[in-house]
């Protein structure tokens, strides 16, 4: 069932470059393998930041807010139920608060009653008492209709975003966003509270030509919100390029001093996660899933609250709420996760020559909603195929809403604009990036788009053949297999998508090992090339994965363990080869 995976060294593009003279070979490796080339690639401090002002629409929506606020009109932030637009909304509440804006609120969307973005549904919500300037986070690109029913009730609509657009541009008075058509600024990828971080940096500057701060009202600093900008961008899995690689930095910086909002602090806490220590990895792992849950299940509103707050005691307990929700997410998840690979077995079973077609689709009369992408994630992760799950917009609904999952050299959203444009109506609404996308369809329309996605895979994939690579940075020596060398390692993060960790691989003596709480694979090893015994752990693996006797390959990433003040060295095991 699963596509055979194939073990390769990542290709290490070019020449050298300009990178310091006497640097580790193994750390040059790594960084060049990663594309950085030059030293100046290696400074990660705020003054690296991309320029606000080349960021196409800034300034006129700057314009817009800047008077709302000097007017006293009121603001409303539309953002979207994950954890890129909550963050994204909780920072621009925050930040319009401090640079003195005396009425600004928000809303956001729930998923099960409006659906995504700003739609008509949820703008005629507003008609009785509109607010006069709208802004959207995260969203709204594709929202053509909303933001004109917006306009109509009389408000000033300021589209920020990331998405890529639709063919139809929505007639807002100010857009900015990175990707929209002729659009030059060098970053295509700052998730949307990034975007909104960036027009906040230009409203200040306009407010302060404008003469607005004062010693009674004194100038915000907005750095002191990077910790929102880091868990927002990492949480939306968009890549780390060098300047996201700044902003993540530079969050993760103020995390680790204490200086975090009091709703991340409880986050991490919940997720036992040493803040002192804080990584890119903690943000995706520990707090964006809790704060995702609250969108999953119920209202994104939870989280905004517990980003917002300044009491810590109050920030505790929203955070005991979103930890609650992540824990029925995960009970929901791993019994749909069970249903869905029965459904991928059947089909197996079914099939003549024993192979998957190109995509698959998944659908379950009693799936939830909120799941189906994760549902989609893990599946594509075991078949190496796009996959797309599906589950009814509410009990008994004829509308199905569906979650894309793709796999590197597919843009998956390419392929429903495919099924779109050669069956025109079949797809109810679609939108998303190019790893992940959603769509909507009526259920009679299920089958018949579960039989055009084959030829629309084949026609976005053209002569790409896909192929499950594991990627590696190579073999370690013994020497560096050691807590000074994962020092080394960890001042280069952050590391996420399209700037991964690195993963090495070489042979080891296993000499010795234990199952910890039934599910995981404790053990010493020793590099058969030498070096010093250390150790290692594999989650989800048992003693019937180690080989019966002799030498065992590990791809494996190097690792600090800390505990009760003690660092130690130890390797995390992504795969075991025997």
């Amino acid at each position: 069932m699963m596509t055979p995976r194939i073990i390769r060294r990542r290709d290490i593009p070019g020449e050298a470059g300009r990178l310091p003279g006497g640097m580790h070979p193994v750390i040059e490796r790594i960084l060049r393998a990663r594309g950085v080339n030059d030293v100046s690639q290696l400074s990660l401090e705020m003054a690296n930041m991309l320029r606000p002002n080349d960021l196409g629409g800034v300034d006129q929506a700057a314009a817009v807010l800047a008077e709302a606020v000097t007017g006293s009109r009121s603001i409303l932030v539309v953002g979207d139920f994950d954890a890129d637009g909550a963050t994204g909304t909780a920072l621009a509440l925050l930040s319009l608060r401090a640079m003195g804006c005396k009425s600004v609120d928000f809303r956001v969307p729930n998923r099960f009653e409006f659906g995504y973005g700003l739609t008509v549904p949820l703008v005629q919500t507003l008609a009785d008492d509109p607010p006069q300037v709208l802004v959207t986070v995260d969203s709204g690109i594709s929202c053509v209709d909303g933001v004109r029913q917006a306009r109509s009730l009389g408000c000033k609509v300021v589209v920020t975003d990331h998405h890529l657009p639709g063919d139809l541009i929505p007639e807002a008075d100010a857009i900015v966003n990175p990707n929209c058509p002729g659009e030059t600024f060098a970053s295509k990828a700052m998730a949307g509270v990034g975007v909104i971080f960036y027009l906040l940096s230009v409203v200040r500057r306009e407010l302060r030509d404008r003469n607005w701060f004062n010693r009674s009202r004194p100038e915000p600093n907005l750095a002191q919100f990077l910790d929102l900008v880091a868990l927002g961008t990492v949480s939306d899995l968009v890549p780390l390029d060098y300047n996201n690689r700044v902003l993540v930095r530079q969050g993760l910086e103020r995390i680790r001093r204490g200086l975090a909002r009091p709703g991340l602090m409880a986050l991490l806490r919940l997720g036992k996660r040493d803040y002192r220590y804080a990584s890119a990895s903690d943000l995706g792992f520990a707090v964006g899933p809790r704060l995702n849950a609250a969108g999953r299940l119920e209202d994104m509103s939870t989280g905004i609250r517990c980003l917002l707050t300044d009491d810590p005691s109050e920030a505790r307990d929203l955070a005991l709420q979103l930890d609650e929700l992540n824990r029925q997410r995960r009970d929901m998840q791993d019994q749909m996760q069970q249903e869905a690979q029965s459904k991928v077995e059947d089909l197996l079973q079914s099939l003549e020559q024993n192979e998957l077609p190109p995509a698959l689709c998944l659908f379950d009369e009693t799936w939830h909603q909120g799941i189906v992408g994760l549902v989609a994630s893990r599946i594509k992760d075991k078949v190496h195929r796009p996959v797309l799950a599906f589950a009814p917009e509410s009990e008994g609904a004829s509308l199905l809403k569906g979650s894309a999952r793709s796999v590197k050299g597919l843009h998956i959203r390419d392929v429903l604009a495919y099924v779109d444009s050669h069956h025109p109506g079949m797809i109810r609404a679609f939108g998303g990036h190019a790893m992940a996308a959603g769509l909507s369809l009526e259920k009679e329309a299920y089958r018949k788009f579960q039989q055009a996605l084959p030829a629309a895979v084949a026609a976005v994939l053209g002569e790409t053949v896909l192929s499950a690579e594991i990627l590696t940075d190579g073999e370690l020596d013994g020497e560096d297999i050691s807590l000074d060398f994962a020092r080394r390692l960890e001042n280069l993060s952050p590391w996420g998508q399209r700037f991964p960790e690195p993963v090495f691989d070489g042979v080891f003596r296993v000499l010795d090992h234990r199952v910890l709480a039934g599910a995981h694979l404790k053990m010493i090893v020793q590099a058969v090339a030498g070096g010093e015994p250390v150790d290692a752990i594999a989650f989800n693996r048992l003693p019937e994965d180690l080989p019966l006797s002799g030498a065992v390959r590990l791809l494996y990433r190097l690792n600090i363990n800390r505990w009760r003040g003690n660092e130690s060295c130890q390797l995390m095991v992504e795969e075991i080869i025997k």
